[in-house]
Order: structure tokens, then sequence, then C-alpha cells
């Protein structure tokens, strides 16, 4: 009973990782890279996410809660988890254990990140290009930011390959294969996206 109860928490921290709080990722990075085509531009796409309907519902109950659940669920699994890279070196062993350094990274990120952004607009502040622009300003945050969106794109990309393995959509060695090289097409891809927007605010 244990068993199943720990598989079907497993399954659904993956679920979450990947829906709804992967798209929500992706979407915060479309985004943000408004920002490379100026100031109006991005204030213009924060604004439109703003107005959304509904969108204390959604921020509570499509983002927060389930990356609460996907956060806390996953420290147990990096606190608990029996890494073997070191001993194997294996390229899967490695990803097994920089997934769990990289969630522990991005934890630390979004905490700082939701304080300084939505915590703030809570308290008054206006969530805008100067915003970004005023907490980049210092190459310290810049440099953290770089690590940070590095850092949850890779945990995202490389949960993908991990959330396929566990709902039983690559089961055999080749498409496992294969869904290797996709994510870490999709880390490239969305890096590259995060890291210009974080340098357009420069």
């Amino acid at each position: 009973m244990a068993g199943n109860r720990e598989f079907n928490y497993r399954r659904l921290h993956s679920l979450l990782g990947v829906i709804p709080v992967g798209l929500f990722l992706c979407q915060h990075l479309v985004v943000n890279h408004f920002a490379t085509r100026g100031e109006a531009a991005f204030n213009d796409a924060a604004h439109f996410m703003e107005l959304l309907p509904f969108r204390y519902f959604l921020e509570i109950f499509i983002i927060f809660l389930p990356l609460l659940f996907h956060a806390i669920y996953g420290l147990y699994i990096a606190f608990t988890a029996k890494n073997n890279a070191s001993r194997f070196g294996y390229f899967r062993n490695w990803m097994f254990m920089l997934q769990r350094v990289s969630g522990v990274i991005t934890l630390a990120f979004v905490a700082w990140h939701v304080w300084e952004t939505r915590v703030q607009a809570a308290f008054g502040a206006e969530v805008n290009f100067q915003m970004m622009e005023n907490i980049l300003s210092n190459p310290f945050m810049l440099a953290w930011y770089i690590i940070g969106v590095v850092s949850t794109v890779f945990h995202f990309a490389n949960g993908l390959w991990s959330f396929c393995v566990s709902w039983g959509i690559t089961v055999t060695p080749k498409s496992q294969l294969i869904s290797t090289y996709v994510t870490l097409l999709i880390f490239v891809a969305l890096s590259v996206v995060g890291v210009s927007a974080l340098l357009a605010f420069v």
C-alpha cells in the first residue's frame, strides 16, 4: 500500500511539473522575451497578463498550489534519493543527480523572484520593464537570475524526459534516446529565450 502511494505521489509530482507548472514556465518565458522588442512591448505583454479574467483563481489553483506540492515533494525526493553519479558515471545517473540539484536551485530562485516581483506588487509596486531593469542593474543579481533561469529550464526539460518514462510514453531504449535529444534541444532553446530576455533588461 505504501509503495503504491509513493508511486502515485511521484507520478503526480511529475505530472504537475509539466502541467501546469511547466506550461506556465514556457508562457512566462515568452512574455519576458517581449523585452527584446523594447520597454513598451514588454509592458504591454505584462499588462495583458495582469488583466486576465479570474487572475487570482488561476494564480492560486493553477500555479501556486501545484508549484507548492511539486516543490515540497521534490525536496523530499532530492534529499532521500541515492545519487550514484560519482560511482557509475553514466549519463542518466548524472542527469538524475543534476535534476535534484537544479530543483533545489530552482526553488530558491523562484522564491526570490516571487518575492521581488509578485509580493512587491501586492504592496503596490508595479511589475514592469523598469522594475526588472533596476533589479538586473546589479551584476550579482544578473548572474543570479541567469543561473536561476538556466537551472529552472534544465529542471523542466530534463523533467520532461522523466515524465515520459513515468507515464509510459517512452518505454523502449530507442524512444528514450530520442527523448533525450528532444529534451536537450528544448533546454537549449528555452535557455536562449530566457537569457536573451534577461540581457534585454540590462
